[in-house]
C-alpha cells in the first residue's frame, strides 16, 4: 500500500478507505459477518473484482477478518475486527452526511439541463432567462 504523501492524518485515512466502496463495504459488514455473496447482492453495482480487491486491502488494513470455512464449496465469511469497529462512528458520520446532502438536494430548484445550456436556442423560453 502507498504511503502518505504529507503525513497528514485525513490523508492517512483516506489511503485506507479512500475510493468508491470501501466505507460500504465496512457498513454492510457492521450488520455482522457476511459471505462474498452476500455483499456481492448488498452492492449490485460493485464489480467481483473490485470488491475482491476492496475486501483484500481492508484485510490488509485490519479492518476485516477473513474465515475460510472447509466446506464444498468452499465458504469464505467476511467481518469486522476490532480495529474495523472503530469505524462505526466514521459510517455514521458519512450515513447522516449522506442524508442531509439527499434533502438538501431535494429542496433545491431543478438546474438547467445540461442540453438546455450554455448556447442553446432553447434556453431564451425559460422563465425568467431572457437573451
Amino acid at each position: 500500500m502507498k504511503s502518505s504523501a504529507t503525513g497528514c492524518s485525513v490523508e492517512e485515512s483516506m489511503r485506507l478507505l479512500g475510493g468508491r466502496w470501501r466505507l460500504l463495504i465496512v457498513s454492510y459488514l457492521l450488520d455482522g459477518p457476511k459471505r462474498f455473496s452476500e455483499l456481492r447482492r448488498c452492492i449490485p453495482a460493485i464489480s467481483q473484482r473490485m470488491l475482491t480487491l476492496d475486501l483484500r486491502a481492508l484485510e490488509d488494513a485490519g479492518f476485516v477478518k477473513r474465515t475460510v470455512f472447509p466446506t464444498v464449496p468452499v465458504t469464505v465469511e467476511y467481518e469486522l475486527t476490532t480495529d474495523g469497529a472503530r469505524l462505526v462512528p466514521v459510517v455514521e458520520v458519512m450515513r447522516t452526511f449522506g442524508l442531509w446532502l439527499k434533502e438538501r438536494d431535494a429542496r433545491q430548484e431543478p438546474t438547467i439541463p445540461p442540453s438546455l445550456g450554455r448556447g442553446s436556442k432553447m434556453r431564451s423560453v425559460l422563465p425568467g432567462r431572457s437573451r
